[in-house]
């Protein structure tokens, strides 16, 4: 007869920390949240870590170049969606490099023949004031001028006004060469009292703009993830069908790491995809695997190769896979089972393979309770969607601001190939996903801001300065359905809050 689990499927609800002594040196100021990204030998460190255990879904919803770059420069890690084409998701990739922190590709740039109309259009669309002028109107063309809004006057001007006259001449510019560092930049810009500064090559074709604001938002995020290149760093989706010519456009566009995306990761398609990635490129090529839920999938994806496991089936909030399958695992039960999996594998092994918890994260005080549960990172897929950085788009509903949310299992995503289970045939048969909204909630670095808070005090609370410290020391209660209701606000009246206009 089928094997049957003694202990039940729970969830992250389903559990509370209990405090640990937290003596006076146990401050949130001085917590890190530093953790591996990919496996590492014992006695080693990792080849690539996270500032913060945070991570972006593989999502069309969530996961694109404007995404990867914000979370980027909180100390996280965006994976790009891999359900789009090879060239597309490869150019999301070098827009994420060569943003290179601080030294921005310009996306709002004018011919000389276009008008003050345009100009205004343009700033409407982009919402940017500084646009560079270039002979064929590209981002890398010849420079030949900027138009900031200081070079015109709307109730002075007929809209006709082509920008040739009223832009800032080339001539009349200070410009930077490509050999100019990001400090060189910075100090032009603060000597010469500039707003931005255009960086050209060798011919005079633009290659990148500096930005006075962004020096700020660079000093202001001390935790910015970048490569040896002092480049964002950023990851991409794959799946095991296209790997063969999905990984090498992948790698020449410059991705730090790969994940296979799958529902379900217990299986021949992804050991295959990895010993691909191992034949050809090695070790060099960082690349995780997933979903799984025990640890007999744990030890299979560790076993073929990968660089760190996912945990999780079904759990997500836009997932229907259990109730349309029958077939999953209690994000909580999942991820402490796989846990424990890793920490023998290492025992025996020397080798720490890192583990993501992916899915049924809902609350902020969930990201604390996955790491306590010894996650070494999360991925977030609602908790982003509901940003200005998430790709998806902005609506109105019910008198409500929402963000569209659609899993990569719905139709809407046409991502078949995420649950593919070999075969001739392709397509999907049914949907493993929905299509949904979420509640719109702003910037991503605010938000960011106030859940880490809450990570930091509540390790504090347990006497915790690090992840690992914290899987040392935490220690976790079941709760029951009624202590559940006496966790939030009850037997009370509450008060409206009193609106400010």
């Amino acid at each position: 007869m089928a094997y049957i689990f003694e202990e039940p499927s729970r969830t992250f609800n389903e559990y509370l920390l209990v405090p640990g002594y937290s003596s006076s040196e146990c401050i949130p100021e001085k917590v890190s949240l530093k953790t591996p990204l990919v496996k590492y030998k014992r006695g080693e460190e990792p080849a690539l870590s996270l500032s913060i255990p945070m991570v972006s879904a593989v999502m069309q919803a969530v996961s694109d170049d404007g995404m990867a770059i914000a979370l980027a420069q909180e100390g996280g890690l965006s994976f790009i969606f891999g359900s789009q084409t090879i060239e597309d998701q490869a150019a999301m990739i070098r827009r994420v490099k060569d943003h290179k922190a601080g030294f921005v590709v310009s996306d709002s740039n004018l011919t000389p023949a276009a008008t003050l109309a345009d100009v205004l259009a343009l700033k409407e669309a982009s919402g940017h004031t500084t646009m560079p002028v270039t002979e064929n109107g590209r981002s890398n063309g010849k420079l030949l001028g900027i138009v900031t809004g200081r070079d015109y006057r709307v109730s002075r001007m007929d809209p006709e006004t082509p920008v040739s006259e009223f832009m800032t001449p080339r001539e009349n510019l200070i410009v930077g060469g490509p050999e100019t560092t990001l400090k060189e930049a910075n100090d032009i810009i603060w000597d010469k009292k500039l707003n931005s500064l255009p960086i050209v090559d060798a011919e005079g074709n633009l290659m990148y703009m500096v930005f006075r604001k962004d020096y700020e938002s660079h000093k202001s995020n001390p935790n910015e993830l970048l490569d040896s290149h002092k480049r964002y760093m950023v990851g991409a989706g794959i799946n095991t069908r296209d790997y063969a010519e999905r990984v090498p456009a992948l790698v020449d566009a410059g991705v730090d790491v790969l994940t296979i995306d799958s529902s379900e990761g217990y299986s021949e398609w992804q050991s295959r995809t990895i010993e691909w990635i191992r034949a050809h490129y090695g070790d060099s090529v960082k690349v995780g695997a997933g979903n799984v839920v025990d640890a007999e999938g744990f030890r299979f994806l560790a076993e073929a190769g990968a660089d760190f496991v996912k945990v999780g089936i079904g759990g997500g909030s836009i997932c229907i896979t259990r109730e349309q399958k029958g077939i999953g695992r209690g994000q909580a039960t999942a991820l402490i089972d796989v846990a424990r999996a890793r920490d023998e594998y290492f025992a025996e092994t020397g080798i720490y393979v890192p583990v993501c918890s992916d899915g049924g994260t809902v609350y902020d005080h969930h990201v604390t309770l996955a790491l306590a549960m010894g996650a070494d990172f999360i991925m977030l897929g609602r908790y982003f969607a509901r940003f200005d950085e998430a790709p998806n788009n902005k609506v109105v509903v019910n008198g409500q601001h929402m963000k569209e949310y659609w899993g990569e299992g719905s139709s809407r995503a046409r991502n078949w190939q995420r649950y593919d289970l070999g075969g001739k045939k392709k397509g999907m048969t049914f949907e493993e996903g929905v299509d949904s909204y979420v509640p719109y909630a702003g910037s991503l670095h605010d938000n960011v801001a106030i859940t880490l808070a809450k990570v930091k005090s509540t390790m504090c609370n347990c006497g915790a300065l690090t992840i690992p410290e914290l899987q040392d020391k935490a220690k976790l209660t079941v709760i029951s359905s009624t202590s559940i209701v006496e966790g939030g606000a009850h037997d009370v009246v509450l008060r409206e809050k009193a609106s400010h206009k």
